[in-house]
């Protein structure tokens, strides 16, 4: 679906997902320490042996498109939850399991770390569905009702400003 956006004012023939490739924590962590005290994947996250994250996908629908704009987070699982995953990785059998949302996402004005979470998993090769904790917050408000294609692209030129998309 082409779409003319009012931001860049260049035409677009589809919505990007968007995605943060760390977690918050691996921020916190000096970089001369990261190799030493972190594991990082494409999908997964362990720091100093305590924390546990995974990476997923939270999907916000789109009014009048035909996809959900998809935006990829970390959250915190417990260790015992985490292993879980690792063992069943291409399963939709386990979960939904609690965790935190660890993902930094500006776009919001309200900070979005530590919203409550569920990540439903998958199979296919899909990262696991994150849920949000139906709360009054923008983003789980959003998640909740949808946005318009317009505020999607909002999104996008956030992160990419315009003529980078």
């Amino acid at each position: 679906m082409a779409y003319h956006c009012t931001i860049c004012g260049q035409r677009h023939d589809e919505l990007p997902h968007l995605g943060i490739d760390r977690p918050a924590q691996w921020w916190d962590v000096p970089e001369e320490e990261r190799e030493r005290r972190i594991k990082l994947t494409s999908d997964t996250c362990v720091v100093d042996d305590r924390d546990y994250l995974v990476r997923g996908v939270i999907e916000i629908p789109v009014e009048d498109y035909g996809e959900p704009f998809g935006f990829g987070v970390w959250v915190s699982q417990t260790r015992e939850n985490y292993f879980t995953y690792l063992q069943n990785f291409d399963s939709d059998q386990i979960g939904p399991f609690f965790g935190w949302l660890c993902t930094h996402i500006s776009f919001y004005k309200e900070e979005t770390l530590l919203l409550k979470t569920r990540a439903h998993f998958r199979t296919g090769g899909l990262r696991p569905f994150i849920e949000l904790e139906p709360t009054d917050h923008p983003l789980a408000v959003d998640q909740r009702t949808g946005i318009s294609l317009a505020r999607a692209w909002e999104i996008v030129h956030h992160f990419h400003p315009a003529g980078t998309v």
